[in-house]
Parts: structure tokens; C-alpha cells; sequence
């Protein structure tokens, strides 16, 4: 049953006939814990009629294995004011802190968070129960204090990070290493890589992996030296018949690359996995810039420890800046399998994609490589990488793919970074999470895009919380009032909209996510249509943090972007809920967004999901499927775990 109540409005939000839209809170149902008996079981579906001007809502919905018609009446309206500012009301602030840069003065992107950094920021009086609510259950992050090249290796999967051992934030870095056998569970191993040389003192920094035909497996890395020159260098196992890798050596001819010349001395880091060339050399691509155009330096090798500078670069592209942690592969033209990251050929374009230093964003271009005059050209220079589209139009950075033999898939993983305070991550003692792995392949509707999915394996499994959730849903607005509406020429973004509160005739609506019964705190995440003056429309999906929480020291911003939609598709979205983290899969992973809210009460079992409909003119059919999801076990690894 339904507690009628959970639908009435806060009294703080005043006389409900000054509010608009309609909303309806889930059907809920207890906490479960413990393993489940069959970890894919959706336990909602749901389908739901609802319209912008009404407040009655009809819904059949299938919980577990019992169905039964439901009618949902619903005596407020949702209060969606994009007012930032919130009462305190018996807390004690704490005194201001001034966050400080950290990343560029050693050659690399800003690290903290940047609305932050050089102002006096009033520091929210968090308690343990809230900052141990943030923490992920089932990303991927360190035990403990701040984290940041994968590979599929004799059964293990394992991953290479960035990590501060001794604070939760940048700086200190090593390479933390962890491996998993489902790329859900892991075991944290020995860090991989210290700073112990005079060519990394600064820092071990990003690198990547290449597993050599013979079963070799070469790491080549960016370290810094004590003027913060950055070095690319060579490292080994120690012991290729260990399956955890869990020893490395660093070559003893370390650097392997220093910068060329007309290249600044911080503007040269993260090589690439290498790829076979026609000629039976190994490529490498390197990130750097010249002036403010990003270009991708290429390196020919026979051994790893000797390359030779190509003339030319792979590519550039003016006014980008400079660009990091590159990433180059295959996606197939025909087929839904991953490709190696040597294959070529007929039925194959190239992605490259570039972390964009200046703007924190991680770009890509889908284009055609000619491995004779070593160059990639994108498909549409408008939408060349650095100006064009990107991942994820959120929080999530720094990605990596691999090529996973064992599943012929190609996997990306993204860096969530914190977009709460330094004072907040070192009282709770951790800081920065991975995304969930990433399945990418072509658009092969589009030919512009690729798409982004969260395998079912590492979805929607087990039983557990409502702050814990992979939620799948989809929109059907009614025909005749997408002709009827009128056109318009305002222009339309998420950024620049006010939020879920900016009203339209086909939008906004979609779910708040986290939030508490009163609504006091909740996180929109919707859809927006438009209709140009030349009668197209054009579709949004945004996420609005703006009342995600009433602590004032995070950052609240509307993310978000177009979102292609082909005839006759149904939108679509599918969200993960974890803690803290949010991520949102549009239209098959056309478009992803991704991002962090730190509620201080729609924690626990304060938590709540809504569907909601702010729209003036459009009703719609919504149906959902929500999974619960539970812990990942995420622990240090102990011998008996190798079998």
C-alpha cells in the first residue's frame, strides 16, 4: 500500500494551489538484505498515464510476481522553485574554509573542485551518518583517501588508478591496483607503481597497457621529475606467469620519451595502449598542445624502449587546448562485437577521444585512419574531438577503454570526481569514485554517435535499498499534441533553462531521484522538447542538482545536452542510483550524463523516487522497471581469493 500522505506537499512550500505540475512517489516496499535468490529479478514494473494539469494518476503495476491495478491520487502539486538558497534552521555553521588548486602547479588538470577554489566556502556541519551515506556500494573506489590503464589478463580483470595514499585529495600520486574476475567485485592488490625515481619523483601518472602477441605485457607511464618535466617510462611484471600481476619492474633505461622539442615540459603525458601497424611497428598516440591547438603526437617503436618522433601529428584541433589521457580504437561499421585495438579495414572507423584539460571534459570524434600517412580525419569536422561530443555531459573524466578478449567487447571507464568540499572529503576520508564499466559500439543509426551501456551483468542484480537503484524507463507523448504545439525559435539548453522548475509545453518530466517526502531536497532528471520555428523537435535530457541538498558547501548545477531521437523511437533512459552518484544512460547511451548530490536527508531510508510531469500541455505514458541493487564486496585481497 501507499501512504496517501506521501504525496502532500511540505508545508514549507506554502498554499499547493500556487504550485505546478503533478507528481507521484513509486510504489514502495521494505528493505531487503542479504544475497538474493535470483540477482536479475526486476522487483517493480511499472506503467503509468500521466498528464501535466492533472493530479489523478492510473497505474498497472507488477511487483514481484503479483499484478494488480492501482489508482494513485494525488492532493499536491510538485514545488519545483530553482531558489538556491536554504534555511538551517538549528544547525551551527562551521568556520570558512578556502580550498586551494591542486593539479596544475605540477602540470596537470585541476584536481579540485573549481567553483571552490581561492574562496572563502562556509564549511556544512556534516555528521558521520551523512558523509558514510556517500560512499558508493557498488562503484568501484579505494578503501580510503583520493583515487583517479585496464586490462584483461589470464582470467583477472585488472585496473591501474591514480591514488593519494596518505590524504582525500590530489597529490602523492601512485598507481593503486585491483583486479576482479566480473569487473563488479574487487580485491585491492599491492600498489603497482611509487614514485622512487628520479623520473617519477613527482608522480606516477596516467599510463596504459599493451598485452604483446607473446603474452608480454607492456605499461608505458607518465612520471614527473623534480622540475616537473613529464617522462614517459617503461614497466614490466616481474612475473608474466602470475596472473595478478601483482609485482613491477621499471626498465632500467627509464625515460623512455622526454618532451620534443617545441613542446613545453608539463604539456606531454599519457601514452596510449600501442597498435600494430601495417609495417609491424607498435604506434603510440601522446596528448600535448601547441599554443592553445591540441594536437596528438605519434611515436613509431620496434622494443618499447626506442621509438622514433613522427613528422606529423595524428591530429589537431585549434582552440581546444591542451589534451590528456588520449584514447584511440576501433568500433566496427557492422557488427555488434568490440574490436582489438590493432584491427583495421573496410567495415571499421576510429574513435579518438581526448580529456580536455581547460574544460574538464572528455571528448570524441568518430573518423577514418590512414595508417600509411598516419592521420585521422573526423567525419564532421564540426563535430572534430575537443568541440564536438562528448561522453558524458556531466562529472566524469579521464576515461579509459580496454579491449576485453574474453567477451569481445571494448570497455570504457570514467573518473567521478567530488563536486562537494576538500573540508567534507577529508572528514569523511575518501574522495573520487569509477563510473560503472561502459560497453562502447557504433551508432550504426546515427553514424555520429556511440553507444554507451551498463551490461546487464553488471546491473540491476541483487536487492537492496532505494538509494541503491537501476532504474529503466521509458516515454510515449501523445501524437496529436506534438503536432498541435506551436512552434517557437527560444532556444533551449539545460544550463541556461532554471531546472525542472522552467515549464514548457512538452516538458520538463522524467523522476526525482533522492529525495525526501517533503521534497526539500531531490534531484530532477528529465526530458525537454522543443519545437523550432521550422516545426522539428528537438529533445533534452537534463539533471538538475539545484536542490539536491540543503549543505552549502557542493557544487548545484543543471547538466545536460540534446539528445537524438530517431522516428519512431520511444525516449528511453536508464539511471543508476548509488549514493552519491548518478548516472544516466539516454536513448540506448546516445547521450550520458553523470554526477554526484550529496543530500543530507533523502538518505537511507529517507530516500524516495518520484515520477513527475511539470509539462503545461503534453500527457504521457510512462513505463518503468526499477531493480534494487546491493553491495558490491569491494576488499583487500587475500591468498585464498586467487582460486
Amino acid at each position: 500500500m501507499v501512504d496517501p500522505k506521501s504525496f502532500l506537499p511540505s508545508s514549507d512550500f506554502g498554499d499547493p494551489s500556487t504550485l505546478s505540475g503533478s507528481y507521484s512517489l513509486l510504489p514502495g516496499g521494505s528493505y531487503y538484505g542479504g544475497a538474493p535468490a535470483n540477482p536479475r529479478r526486476p522487483i517493480k514494473e511499472i506503467v503509468l498515464l500521466f498528464c501535466g494539469l492533472l493530479l489523478v494518476f492510473r497505474a498497472v503495476s507488477c511487483i514481484g510476481y503479483r499484478e494488480s491495478n492501482r489508482h494513485f491520487h494525488v492532493s499536491g502539486d510538485l514545488p519545483l522553485s530553482t531558489s538556491r538558497g536554504f534555511s538551517n534552521q538549528g544547525r551551527v555553521p562551521s568556520a570558512l574554509s578556502k580550498p586551494i588548486s591542486r593539479g596544475p602547479s605540477e602540470g596537470v588538470s585541476e584536481k579540485t573542485n573549481g567553483l571552490f577554489v581561492g574562496i572563502n566556502v562556509e564549511s556544512f556541519p556534516w555528521s558521520d551518518s551523512m558523509l558514510s551515506w556517500q560512499r558508493t556500494a557498488y562503484h568501484f573506489q579505494p578503501e580510503k583517501n583520493w583515487m583517479n590503464g585496464p586490462l584483461y589478463y589470464k582470467g583477472w580483470y585488472h585496473f591501474f588508478y591514480q591514488h593519494n595514499r596518505q590524504a582525500a585529495v590530489w597529490g602523492n600520486i601512485v598507481w593503486g591496483h585491483a583486479v576482479s574476475r566480473d569487473l563488479i567485485h574487487w580485491l585491492h592488490l599491492p600498489v603497482a607503481l611509487a614514485p622512487d625515481q628520479w623520473y617519477d619523483i613527482g608522480g606516477c601518472f596516467t599510463g596504459s597497457a599493451t598485452i604483446l602477441p607473446d603474452g608480454q605485457v607492456i605499461m608505458l607511464y607518465t612520471g614527473a621529475d623534480k622540475e616537473k618535466v613529464q617522462l614517459q617510462n617503461l614497466a614490466v611484471p616481474s612475473d608474466l606467469n602470475d596472473p595478478l600481476l601483482v609485482n613491477w619492474i621499471k626498465y632500467s633505461g627509464n625515460p623512455v620519451l622526454a618532451p620534443p622539442p617545441g613542446i613545453g615540459d608539463g604539456d606531454f603525458r599519457d601514452p596510449t595502449t600501442a597498435w600494430l601497424t601495417s609495417e609491424g611497428t607498435w604506434r603510440i598516440a601522446i596528448g600535448s598542445k601547441l599554443n592553445t591547438t591540441g594536437v596528438s603526437l605519434i611515436y613509431d617503436t620496434k622494443d618499447f624502449k626506442k621509438y622514433d618522433l613522427y613528422g606529423g601529428l595524428l591530429t589537431a584541433v585549434p582552440g581546444t587546448g591542451m589534451w590528456e589521457c588520449l584514447d584511440f580504437y576501433p568500433v566496427s561499421t557492422t557488427s555488434d562485437i568490440g574490436l582489438d585495438t590493432s584491427v583495421t579495414g573496410p567495415d571499421v572507423k576510429h574513435v579518438l577521444k581526448t580529456s580536455v584539460a581547460d574544460v574538464n571534459s572528455d571528448y570524441y570524434a568518430i573518423g577514418i585512419y590512414n595508417d600509411k600517412n598516419v592521420k585521422f580525419v573526423a567525419d564532421n569536422p564540426e563535430i572534430d574531438v575537443g568541440i564536438g561530443i562528448r561522453y558524458d555531459y556531466g562529472k566524469f573524466y579521464a576515461s579509459k577503454t580496454f579491449y576485453d578478449p574474453k567477451k569481445e567487447r571494448r570497455v570504457l571507464w570514467g573518473w567521478i570526481r567530488e563536486l562537494d568540499s576538500e573540508f567534507a572529503d577529508m572528514k569523511k576520508g575518501w574522495a573520487s569514485v569509477q563510473a560503472i564499466p561502459r560497453t562502447i559500439l557504433l551508432d550504426r543509426k546515427t553514424g555520429t554517435n556511440l553507444l554507451q551501456s551498463c551490461q546487464d551483468q553488471w546491473c540491476h542484480w541483487n536487492v537492496g535499498t532505494a538509494t541503491q537503484l537501476d532504474i529503466v524507463a521509458e516515454f510515449e507523448i501523445d501524437k496529436d499534441v506534438l503536432d498541435k504545439t506551436p512552434q517557437s525559435n527560444v532556444e533551449f539548453s539545460c544550463s541556461g533553462s532554471g531546472g525542472a522548475a522552467h515549464r514548457g509545453s512538452l516538458g520538463p518530466f522524467g523522476l526525482l531521484v533522492l529525495a525526501d517526502e517533503s521534497l526539500s531536497e531531490r534531484t530532477p532528471v528529465y526530458f525537454y522538447i522543443t519545437k523550432g520555428s521550422d516545426g522539428h523537435l528537438k529533445t533534452f535530457y537534463c539533471t538538475d542538482q539545484t536542490r539536491s541538498s540543503v549543505a552549502t558547501d557542493v557544487e548545484k548545477q543543471i547538466f545536460g545536452s540534446y539528445v537524438p531521437v530517431l522516428k519512431d523511437e520511444k525516449l528511453s533512459v536508464r539511471v543508476l542510483v548509488d549514493h552519491s552518484v548518478l548516472e544516466s544512460f539516454v536513448q540506448g547511451g546516445r547521450t550520458c550524463i553523470t554526477t554526484r548530490v550529496y543530500p543530507t536527508k533523502a538518505i537511507y531510508g529517507a530516500a524516495r523516487l518520484f515520477l513527475f510531469n511539470n509539462a503545461t500541455e503534453a500527457s504521457m505514458t510512462a513505463s518503468l522497471k526499477i531493480w534494487e541493487m546491493n553491495s558490491a564486496f569491494i576488499h583487500p585481497f587475500h591468498p585464498e581469493d586467487k582460486h
